[in-house]
């Protein structure tokens, strides 16, 4: 298994807890010898240029905006940025090739709210609800929460949002779960919310008799089971028979499942929404032809 593939489905950071979920120790000190992968003072691993990009933001006289910051912080995002995040002054001049390095957002840093060269987490999160994608957003927001933020946190941001961006910002503070895994589950679960009749919750767990199973994503009213899976998270047999398993137990007990890949939930997210529009209808349609034949009988 390779470690940095694993950490780009978590969001380009997680704690060592959750990867070695995956892989063993030794996999995972090869992965850090041989810089693939960093570790920071907080417990947590990431992709090395952790330190680069703040050189990057120093050269060009900014901040570290955006997904940059939200990494900075210890938020796993949807796609880690291929340059990274820098606010800078406006009508500040850049030296040659400056846009080549970094992505440019013009704006007054000296107005912000910074801690060493990053926009604090208020206003970290502010940039990311307002500017972002629904998606991408939604996925910082449940990072944030899982590592600390506090909802009250969010629920200060909705209330004080004006101006472009602020209905946004309201949505993603309004559906943003700590429950949520990683951003693979958020991308997939922001889909699920442009579906209508469809309703999911991180992390619910079912259970019937001696059998107890927490998928992804559940929608207990229409019984559909969604799930974001990863070739990362089988990387041993033994997890793909347990998955197994708990599908075929699922569906023989009237669940209707479906599993998402992360090339899908990520880049094709078009096809992902099709596929729930659909299986909200063919969900409707059992629940109805059940209600059916209960007053036949």
């Amino acid at each position: 298994m390779d470690v940095s593939y694993l950490l780009r489905d978590l969001g380009g950071i997680a704690r060592r807890s959750a990867l070695l979920r995956v892989v063993d120790r030794a996999q995972l000190e090869r992965a850090l010898a041989g810089g693939l992968v960093v570790r920071d003072g907080r417990g947590l691993y990431a992709l090395p240029g952790a330190d680069e990009v703040r050189r990057v933001a120093a050269r060009l006289g900014g901040v570290l905006c955006l997904t940059s910051a939200a990494l900075q912080h210890g938020w796993a995002v949807k796609t880690a940025p291929d340059r990274p995040h820098v606010l800078v002054s406006r009508g500040r001049k850049l030296p040659p090739g400056a846009r080549a390095l970094a992505h440019v957002h013009v704006g007054d840093p000296a107005a912000c709210r910074v801690r060493d060269g990053v926009t604090d987490p208020a206003l970290t999160l502010e940039h990311c609800l307002r500017q972002l994608p629904y998606d991408e957003a939604l996925a910082v927001a449940d990072s944030a929460l899982r590592a600390g933020a506090g909802r009250q946190l969010l629920d200060e941001l909705a209330e004080r949002a004006r101006g472009p961006g602020s209905p946004q910002i309201r949505r993603v503070c309004e559906n943003a779960d700590a429950r949520a895994d990683n951003p693979f589950e958020s991308a997939l679960r922001a889909v699920a919310h442009d579906v209508p009749g469809l309703h999911v919750v991180p992390q619910t767990v079912i259970t019937d008799g001696t059998f107890t199973v927490r998928p992804d994503l559940v929608d207990q009213q229409l019984l559909v089971v969604l799930e974001a899976d990863s070739f990362a998270w089988h990387g041993k047999r033994s997890a793909l028979a347990a998955d197994a398993r708990r599908y075929n137990e699922l569906v023989i007990r009237g669940w209707i499942v479906l599993r998402f890949s992360y090339e899908d939930v990520m880049f094709h997210a078009d096809e992902v929404r099709r596929v729930l529009l659909a299986v909200v209808a063919l969900a409707e349609l059992l629940r109805e032809v059940g209600s059916g034949g209960r007053r036949a009988a």
